[in-house]
């Protein structure tokens, strides 16, 4: 199973890394008659970010100040983890918070190919069973990998209801 999860990550992160606008699509549009649409699959940020249908992420971050110590973190041990971003744009709570793990990434100065996003539909299934390999069962799910190995993760809002901080720590365990 080990080397599945490693094969899985390395063929996400070399996917991510190759991904441009200019290639073709590696997610799907859905339609969705509660939201205007959602994706499912590879995306990357700016198919989000760049979209005025998901005109929650702004909203999400209007009020936020990027998490000093996540950010911190994150620089300390750039080049030493890749993410696995689980999300549903349909879901509140990733409507939420990922909006706030991508503003920290980004102030850390932390390129997009150390970290791939994984679009979920409703059923919070993926393209290629990507769920089922990494036993995903809620979103967001943020998965922080070590030379390809799951060191940990933090589903929704964590356990304390801070998920920004206990990432902050899992980073700093590296």
């Amino acid at each position: 199973m080990k080397r599945t999860l490693v094969f899985f990550a390395v063929v996400l992160l070399a996917m991510q890394a190759t991904h441009t606008h200019a290639q073709q699509k590696l997610f799907e549009v859905l339609p969705d008659s509660a939201e205007k649409k959602l994706l499912m699959g590879i995306v990357a940020l700016q198919d989000i970010k760049g979209d005025t249908c998901f005109a929650w992420y702004p909203a999400a971050l209007k009020y936020y100040k990027p998490n000093a110590a996540l950010v911190k973190a994150f620089k300390e041990k750039a080049g030493q983890f890749s993410l696995l971003i689980f999300t549903g744009t349909w879901c509140h709570d990733s409507q939420q918070i990922t909006p706030k793990y991508f503003a920290c990434l980004e102030a850390a100065g932390i390129p997009e190919t150390a970290y791939t996003i994984v679009a979920t539909d409703r059923h919070k299934t993926t393209i290629a069973h990507l769920h089922s390999v990494f036993q995903v069962v809620n979103v967001p799910t943020i998965i922080v990998l070590k030379n390809g190995k799951e060191v940990g993760r933090i589903e929704e809002y964590g356990k304390t209801g801070l998920p920004d901080q206990e990432l902050a720590g899992l980073m700093q365990s590296l």
